[in-house]
């Protein structure tokens, strides 16, 4: 997303994506129905699952990200040999920072139409939200920008759950017009919601939604995000989290017990306390910077947790600034100042560090770093100015 407040927000609530062959898994134990399929890791395996479906089949690369498709990662094979020749083609593509290791082999289906169906949580409204339109096959950004009367949206009271009218509501608005379609959607729509609320999903989506010539309504691909939170109460579904699939720094930062979200920017954040952290990445979006991440240290400003912190955010190429953020309550701010020499002593710190200290001894700490005659290290007395700071010390 463009807004790096918005992608902060929807990426902080602990989001773990399954790969489309386990969404579907779900799918499937839920009762949606889903084209046949098999795993396969290596040409050898992707010939043997086409053998057994019986070709034409989709070779589809199984990666963490969008694109796929239009990277190559999505090949028509019509025979077992092609399929083997396609995932010699797609194993060890990068997509997107995601090297392929795993193919989902796929019985081809032939398609009269396509839609669009998906369930995920608003949080401004604090609802569940379907969203349905008969425009499937591309992005949901998309159809929203391009034909926004397409698309229906349709809340669900979590109290009163799930009832028929949602899926009538969504059907009629929608425009299908085929009484076979349309309860098929609407049982799938059902459905979809049990999974959801069955798996604390925070996305359940089915893109596309296709029709086949026989009238037959099948989801042909998944995404299906999971609140890791909620993983304690589904040890079936943590065990689908490919750990050795994270982003590498976000993997860094979780064995070193940081709280750490990549974003796109230049402008490094650090703060101690998730809800001062979220506030600097909206600063530093309204001075009109970029923020490279969302780093979270916590309630102490230890030297060690420094360092940790500070290995994680350096690690990104395009951090060129940091803006460290402290609220000192329980933990001083002359202590955090110390602990933050010690820190840039001991790795060599290149980056134009600036330091906003406010609260208990925040003037002791402010001096301490102003003394400290290290030349890339800067104290400013508000978030505001902080904030504004770094950003043009990233820019320089």
């Amino acid at each position: 997303m463009a807004d790096s407040r918005i992608c902060a927000r929807d990426t902080l609530a602990g989001a773990v994506d399954l790969y489309e062959y386990q969404g579907k898994e779900l799918f499937r134990r839920y009762g949606i129905p889903v084209s046949n399929g098999m795993l396969a890791t290596s040409p050898a395996e992707a010939r043997t699952a086409a053998q057994e479906l019986g070709p034409p089949v989709v070779v589809k690369a199984q990666v963490l990200t969008g694109g796929r498709g239009k990277a190559g990662g999505i090949k028509l094979a019509d025979t077992a040999v092609d399929a083997e020749a396609r995932a010699k083609e797609i194993l060890g593509m990068d997509i997107r920072g995601h090297v392929v290791s795993k193919l989902w082999i796929e019985k081809a289906s032939d398609i009269a139409r396509e839609y669009y169906l998906s369930l995920t949580f608003d949080r401004s409204a604090r609802k569940p939200l379907f969203m349905f339109t008969t425009q499937g096959g591309i992005d949901i950004e998309e159809v929203a920008r391009t034909s926004p009367d397409a698309l229906v949206r349709l809340h669900v009271d979590p109290l009163a759950g799930f009832q028929p009218w949602h899926a009538r509501r969504l059907v009629y608005d929608g425009g299908v017009e085929d009484p076979g379609e349309q309860k098929q959607i609407a049982a799938i729509a059902g459905k979809l919601f049990e999974a959801f609320v069955g798996c604390e999903a925070m996305l359940c989506e089915i893109n596309p939604l296709i029709v086949t010539p026989h009238g037959e309504v099948r989801a042909l691909d998944s995404k299906f995000t999971v609140d890791d939170n909620a993983l304690f109460r589904r040890p079936e579904l943590a065990e689908m989290r490919d750990l050795a699939a994270a982003d590498p720094l976000e993997a860094l930062a979780r064995e070193k017990g940081v709280t750490y979200v990549k974003l796109d920017g230049e402008v490094g954040v650090l703060g101690n306390g998730a809800g001062l952290t979220m506030s600097t990445v909206d600063v530093v979006t309204f001075v009109g910077g970029r923020p490279a991440n969302f780093c979270d240290l916590g309630g102490g400003g230890d030297a060690r947790g420094v360092v940790d912190a500070l290995e994680v955010i350096t690690r990104d190429p395009q951090v060129r600034a940091i803006f460290f953020n402290v609220f000192g309550g329980i933990t001083r701010c002359d202590e955090v100042a110390r602990g933050i020499l010690q820190a840039v002593e001991q790795m060599g710190i290149e980056e134009p560090i600036v330091v906003r200290l406010d609260g208990t001894n925040a003037e002791e700490g402010r001096r301490i770093l102003r003394d400290s005659g290290i030349q890339n290290l800067h104290a400013e007395a508000t978030m505001l100015d902080g904030a504004r700071r770094a950003v043009e010390l990233a820019a320089g």
